[in-house]
């Protein structure tokens, strides 16, 4: 029966920490590499929109991990959302430019 205990107490500890660990989304700059070099949200990944489709597997595995896009202005953010939705990724965010995030 101890094992069950401790099976139950590692389920519990998981399921607690699974909700804190889903509001931290991964962050994606989506302009060129240029453009991020001059200044980007501490801990983005830089993958330019026409290469998302290539490259977020390895960024975020898990379709329904949060993810946080911005560019620019807004609008090649925005059709990297939509690429990312048209994979089959369900929680994902266009937060426009990076001079509002600043």
């Amino acid at each position: 029966m101890r094992w069950a205990a401790a099976v139950t107490a590692a389920l519990l500890s998981a399921a607690l920490a699974a909700p804190a660990q889903a509001k931290s989304p991964i962050w994606i700059d989506v302009r060129t590499p240029h453009e991020h070099a001059q200044g980007h949200v501490p801990q983005s990944l830089n993958i330019p929109y026409d290469e998302i489709e290539q490259h977020i597997a390895a960024a975020a595995p898990d379709k329904n991990a949060p993810i946080a896009l911005y560019c620019r202005s807004g609008r090649r953010s925005e059709i990297a959302r939509q690429t990312l939705l048209q994979l089959g990724y369900t929680q994902v965010q266009n937060l426009g430019s990076y001079d509002s995030l600043r």
